[in-house]
């Protein structure tokens, strides 16, 4: 008959440990995909910004050293990620393709003009910038017009500023969460020996001897629940990486290093933490008070 209640209190231990085991991995497994969202978002933001394009149209009697030294220019600029020039004769062949008939035989003329397609670097992609920018090349004689959409990048940014926000306040809020869920775990597992605790208080057992057990064992549960939640973290990374190739998510190898160690490390010290002072209560409770 022991020796069934005795197996029956093993399970239930075992069911126990790996409910906290389980707790502590998803709840850092989420903290760590919103740590690496919050890292990663200057990059997708980036990526968006500079696919953002100008074009630069030439009068008819710009001089073909002119738009030579022009797009030589641009591309050594600092501003510019891209610079390509598309003479009026691509141009054309380029919108026939599009609207699917040779229009250059049917108005007799090529109305397009030569043209150089830019694409800015991100931290030039705001209105200040461009409109310094535009400036400095509509200055040159041979140059028409540059054709942008200045309301996008005016709407971009704007949203780029409101969700980095909320982005940054649910961090904060699920760091909270965090604490509050992988606490809760460690008290119940701590409760269901409270009786032990203060038979081993009454027998002259120091408080820091008591304690040593319990933060051992559930170090060693948010050990395996980091582990858990890094797994799962690297499992995502790596098909965000190989789904959206043009963002590179990997590439920063350090930062991402810093990101997973630093879950790792929050879930032990949430974890210590909340053993410490959850096995300090029932240190400190009456023994009629155990009942409650």
């Amino acid at each position: 008959m022991s020796s069934k209640f005795e197996k029956y209190q093993k399970r239930r231990l075992i069911s126990s440990y790996f409910s906290v085991i389980l707790s502590i991995g998803l709840v850092l497994f989420l903290l760590g995909l919103l740590g690496l969202l919050v890292l990663n978002s200057k990059k997708v933001t980036d990526y968006f910004k500079e696919q953002i394009p100008l074009t630069i149209y030439l009068k008819d009697n710009a001089k073909e050293v002119e738009t030579t030294q022009l797009t030589k220019k641009l591309k050594l600029s600092e501003a510019v990620k891209s610079a390509k020039f598309v003479s009026k004769k691509e141009a054309a062949a380029t919108h026939s393709k599009e609207i699917g008939e040779d229009f250059i035989s049917y108005l007799g003329t090529n109305p397009l003009q030569n043209s150089i397609d830019i694409n800015l670097n991100a931290e030039f992609v705001n209105n200040v910038s461009i409109d310094d920018f535009v400036a400095d090349i509509l200055a040159k004689k041979f140059v028409d017009e540059v054709v942008y959409d200045k309301p996008l990048i005016s709407l971009l940014n704007e949203n780029i500023k409101r969700i980095s926000f909320w982005v940054l306040l649910l961090c904060g809020i699920f760091t909270i969460i965090a604490v509050l869920l992988i606490n809760n775990s460690i008290r119940l597992t701590v409760y269901a020996k409270r009786f032990t605790i203060k038979t081993m208080q009454m027998v002259g057992a120091t408080k820091s001897f008591i304690r040593k057990p319990f933060i051992r064992l559930n170090l060693t549960l948010g050990i395996l629940g980091g582990l858990l939640a890094l797994s799962g973290m690297g499992a995502v990374l790596y098909y965000l990486d190989k789904t959206f190739i043009e963002f590179n998510f990997t590439s920063d190898i350090p930062m991402l290093a810093a990101v997973f160690c630093g879950v790792f490390l929050l879930g032990l010290f949430i974890t210590w933490l909340s053993t410490f002072f959850a096995a300090q209560r029932f240190l400190s409770l009456q023994t009629d008070e155990l009942y409650y």
